[in-house]
């Protein structure tokens, strides 16, 4: 379930970020506050690939365990 919801943030993450830039672009385009939350974002974005990147390695690990396993009968 977490790599699910870890797949959803890679997709949302980038739109919050656009989203709060838009904000930061109309509020106050000196102050560029949105660098911010675009790291902390970023950072989380990143563990989220990770789990997302090692969940389809484990399951393409398995695929190819179970594809040699059966050529082998």
């Amino acid at each position: 379930m977490k790599t699910l919801h870890a797949l959803g943030f890679l997709v949302k993450g980038p739109l919050i970020v656009a989203f709060l830039f838009l904000i930061n672009l109309m509020t106050s385009p000196g102050h560029w506050w949105v660098q911010w939350a675009a790291l902390g974002i970023g950072i989380a974005w990143f563990f989220s690939l990770i789990r997302v990147i090692r969940a389809l390695v484990i399951v393409g690990g398995l695929a190819g365990l179970a594809a040699y396993l059966s050529r082998q009968r």
